[in-house]
């Protein structure tokens, strides 16, 4: 059974990219019914084709969001800087697919500003420290991050983001991440919007953002690189969802309990029986 939801918020899949997590992606995909769903950029890597890797997974995502659309879905799909040469195709729609490079929702009277952010991306915001961790450093990161990932697997321990720790610790980009969300936040405000989209930055987050008196609900979608979270609208509020691989398994360990729990408060005659 599908989840119903009114409108979902991705961004920075990268599918064609060796980091992107399509088995993940696509398990999300396959639980939810949106009646909006909104690719808020960075969905294909521009060098996808060239290199010639878009291994069969990646595929099958594409495919789950075209199945979504036979069942009512209507997708936008708003460019971002990593899938930026589809500009040129702006404001086209194929029946229920419409690539756009920005998009205004209203939804129950409040107006929705979404694009992708990297329009944003100047001298004044970006930091020597995030320009590096946006380019081939973070690219290194997230390649050396896989193996460590993987070894820690092996040794049964959770998976660990080696960028967003170097975020979370550096001044430079946590600097960098708050200006992004403060100069969103303000244009919005500037063009009297009640809240505003994007993503680019690999931060998921909804804040209240304030200037001059007014103010602007911030929210960011995050990655299906490292975060894997997407922005949900349902039952008229939004959150933030974050894959659990849990969540998916028929054989939930979290739904589990020992034999030795079951029968922990049955009679020890009736216990004797169980045994034999």
């Amino acid at each position: 059974m599908r989840k119903q939801i009114d409108v979902v918020v991705l961004s920075d899949l990268h599918l064609g990219s060796y980091h992107c997590k399509a088995k993940e992606l696509n398990q999300y995909l396959r639980s939810i019914q949106p009646k909006t769903l909104v690719l808020n950029g960075d969905i294909i890597e521009r060098e996808a084709l060239r290199k010639r890797y878009f291994p069969r997974l990646h595929m099958e995502v594409i495919q789950s969001m075209l199945d979504l659309t036979l069942t009512g879905t209507k997708i936008y799909f708003v460019t971002g800087n990593h899938d930026d040469q589809l500009r040129k195709f702006s404001n086209m729609s194929m029946g229920p697919i419409h690539l756009r490079d920005k998009l205004v929702l209203k939804i129950k009277g409040k107006t929705y500003w979404i694009f992708h952010g990297d329009l944003l991306d100047s001298s004044k915001w970006v930091s020597p420290t995030l320009r590096f961790l946006g380019k081939k450093g973070y690219a290194q990161l997230l390649r050396l991050n896989r193996w460590q990932n993987f070894w820690r697997r092996k040794r049964g321990k959770s998976p660990h983001s080696l960028s967003q720790s170097i975020k979370s610790n550096i001044d430079k980009a946590q600097s960098y991440i708050s200006g992004f969300e403060e100069a969103a936040g303000r244009l919005a405000i500037k063009n009297r919007y009640d809240h505003v989209i994007c993503g680019h930055i690999h931060q998921p987050c909804i804040k209240k953002i304030q200037d001059k008196g007014a103010s602007v609900t911030y929210m960011n979608s995050g990655d299906w690189v490292e975060s894997l979270t997407a922005l949900e609208y349902r039952h008229n509020s939004w959150k933030l969802y974050q894959f659990h691989e849990l969540d998916y398994q028929l054989d939930n360990p979290k739904l589990q309990s020992s034999k030795k729990d079951r029968h922990a408060k049955l009679p020890k005659k009736l216990l004797e029986e169980l045994s034999c």
